[in-house]
């Protein structure tokens, strides 16, 4: 499918998207959050797809919604306009089983299938502080800036930003990076915990897909996608519910392909050929 508002690029087993408005940073519309539901969607369901990086075409990863976008909200405020704000939105449709909260607007992320990777080139804010909060793994140039610059639109915290950066970085910082809206740079991101490790902007996207190839390449794919349904579920449950859904996980494990291909390829010294089952 061709999309306008993103870009994507499928190369070993690894789904590189781009936000695709170079030209304002990458903000946010509402044909790219069409685009870019519908590239998850398939990337989800897709067996050629191990990994995925959602990454900005030009200096910035995502500036926030477009201006115009706030301005039609200021000037309307018909049922259609309220409703473009409601937060309920379809499922992948082949995702992970998790609670229902993890298939609003923003924050289905979490349900698809397949790791997420942020590559945080530039800019980040907003929405695009959202993207980057539901994706499984952040990583940053060095030139990245972060805000969440709700505040500072007379706007709230969000999209469940209120739920999930306390979670990320902690109470007391995500109250404060909330109320503020200051901008902070990449070695303070990487110290809060935002993002997991900072690489310089010349070698930016190739550490990136280094650790995607790694991946992609020698973890299996029915391990990584159980684990990420484990942790994002284990947010809504009891200790003991985590313990027995992973000891039942455990016992699955034992019979499937990828198991046997762990034990297999470890004894006999060669390179990993997991199927995904």
């Amino acid at each position: 499918m061709e999309y306008e508002d993103i870009k994507c690029d499928l190369k070993d087993s690894i789904l590189t998207i781009k936000l695709n408005r170079p030209e304002f940073l990458n903000a946010w519309t509402h044909k790219m959050e069409s685009e870019l539901k519908d590239a998850m969607n398939r990337a989800s369901s897709s067996s050629e797809v191990r990994v995925i990086i959602l990454t900005g075409e030009g200096r910035g990863f995502c500036a926030g919604a477009d201006m115009s976008l706030l301005n039609d909200v200021q000037e309307s405020q018909s049922s259609s306009d309220s409703s473009r704000q409601n937060d309920s939105f379809s499922r992948i449709e082949n995702s992970l089983d998790l609670p229902p909260d993890f298939a609003n607007r923003y924050s289905y992320f979490p349900s698809v299938t397949k790791p997420i990777i942020a590559a945080i080139n530039g800019p980040c804010a907003g929405l695009g502080m959202i993207m980057a909060m539901y994706s499984d793994v952040r990583f940053s140039s060095e030139s990245a800036k972060f805000t969440t610059a709700f505040s500072r639109r007379g706007l709230i915290a969000e999209h469940g930003i209120s739920w999930m950066l306390p979670k990320v970085v902690g109470f007391a910082a995500a109250l404060e990076l909330l109320i503020s809206a200051r901008k902070f740079d990449s070695q303070e991101g990487l110290r809060l915990g935002f993002v997991s490790e900072v690489f310089p902007d010349d070698t930016f996207m190739q550490k990136v897909n280094e650790y995607a190839v790694d991946l992609a390449r020698n973890v299996s794919p029915r391990s990584i996608r159980i684990i990420k349904s484990q942790l994002y579920a284990a947010q809504f449950q009891s200790l003991t519910g985590a313990i027995e859904t992973g000891n039942s996980e455990m016992l699955k494990s034992f019979e499937s392909e990828d198991f046997a291909e762990g034990v297999a390829h470890f004894i006999e010294k060669r390179s990993a050929k997991f199927s995904g089952q």
